[in-house]
């Protein structure tokens, strides 16, 4: 039961990414203007300065909106087939499904640097997006992942089973 569980949680790590990615791909200008507007710290009435730097150019926003569904595309690519590398080798000896667990700590490895990376490190530390309702939207959202696929990512490799 427990490699079932596993499996599922792997799984589950892969559609939330790929639910995100299909999205936003759906909404793609709205996603493009939300990235813009974290990035340029338009509405920041706390830190209104930074240490660092603003952008604002489209095109940024661009790049930055291609990093995020690269990752979260390989996340959802690489969750997907690690959930069904461990059903499958739910019946396998205990080193069988140890190794098949490849896949699925790739996923939230992943999951980790897009959500904890992208989203917290840069939006939210360097970019400053909490001080927004629309950026402390997307941080919440990216802690819960994070912290979601890092819990998954432990009780997954807890044990060789």
């Amino acid at each position: 039961m427990i490699r079932i569980i596993k499996s599922l949680l792997v799984l589950f790590i892969g559609l939330h990414a790929l639910f995100y990615v299909l999205q936003n791909i759906a909404n793609l200008s709205t996603a493009h203007e939300s990235l813009v507007y974290v990035l340029s710290g338009t509405d920041h009435a706390v830190y209104r300065e930074t240490f660092f730097f603003k952008l604002s150019d489209p095109m940024i926003g661009w790049v930055a909106l291609t990093m995020v569904l690269i990752g979260e595309f390989a996340v959802a690519f690489f969750g997907i087939k690690g959930g069904w590398d461990l059903f499958k080798a739910r019946t396998a000896p205990a080193e069988e499904f140890h190794a098949a667990k490849r896949a699925g700590v790739i996923a939230a490895a992943l999951a980790l640097l897009v959500w904890f990376g992208f989203f917290m490190t840069f939006g939210a530390a360097f970019f400053q997006m909490w001080q927004t309702q629309l950026g402390t939207g997307s941080m919440e959202g990216a802690y819960m992942y994070a912290m979601a696929s890092a819990i998954t990512m432990l009780f997954v490799c807890l044990t060789d089973d």
